[in-house]
């Protein structure tokens, strides 16, 4: 969709500096709000079938009934928006589902941040650099939590009793460890199913690539010298 240019022109009257823009209580901020909220509203008249204050809505068993505060987290920091609810109780928001209390994206921001072995610590002071955000080391704690129950699960599924095909080989990542950066081998466990799909069997780290290869029982060839 299309925003015109003149609308563009219309809401940047008065800006002065980024933060009019991007700042906590920028531009950007407000019309996320207004938006979320604008849409919300057309979630709500599509559930019931009826726009507000229409007469269609007499009779339906079913009506708007007020409207729900709501704190959401994210890139411009806390942001309060009010969500409709119906009568019956049976609307159920898909753009900010029931539950949610991040914008969409901002998890995989903290993901990551861990993902290459900073602290909880230096995971906030970074979103607090970065994006003018205060989150709490619990915050932080429960997204990655959340992370490792998926980790888990999936170390602990079901494998297919037999794989016609089984690849192994190592990756050499840098990962922090103790503080310091280091090289790092992540061993693969790739089979082919009957099926003929690839699937990813296990994960090992060691620190060297030939420990855990001579430990699994395997030799890579030596390479031929040219001539």
């Amino acid at each position: 969709m299309a925003i015109r240019d003149e609308l563009i022109e219309e809401l940047m009257k008065g800006y002065e500096k980024p933060e009019d823009l991007i700042g906590e209580n920028g531009l950007l901020k407000d019309l996320t709000k207004r938006l979320l909220e604008k849409a919300l509203q057309g979630e709500l008249t599509h559930h019931l079938g009826y726009p507000k204050w229409s007469p269609a809505g007499k009779n339906t068993g079913n009506s708007r009934n007020g409207k729900n505060k709501k704190t959401l987290k994210g890139e411009f920091g806390e942001m309060e928006i009010e969500v409709p609810r119906d009568r019956n109780g049976e609307f159920e928001p898909v753009i900010v589902p029931k539950g949610q209390t991040r914008f969409e994206g901002f998890d995989d921001k903290i993901i990551s941040m861990y993902a290459r072995g900073m602290s909880t610590r230096e995971i906030r002071d970074h979103l607090k650099e970065i994006y003018q955000i205060e989150v709490s080391p619990e915050f932080i704690s429960s997204v990655t939590d959340s992370v490792m129950e998926d980790v888990r699960e999936w170390q602990n599924r079901p494998l297919d009793p037999v794989y016609p095909i089984l690849y192994l080989d190592a990756l050499m990542v840098k990962v922090k460890d103790q503080g310091h950066i280091v090289n790092k081998a992540v061993y693969l466990a790739i089979g082919v199913n009957l099926e003929g799909i690839k699937e990813v069997l296990g994960l090992w780290i060691e620190k060297t690539e030939g420990a855990r290869m001579h430990k699994l029982g395997i030799v890579r060839p030596k390479t031929r010298k040219p001539g």
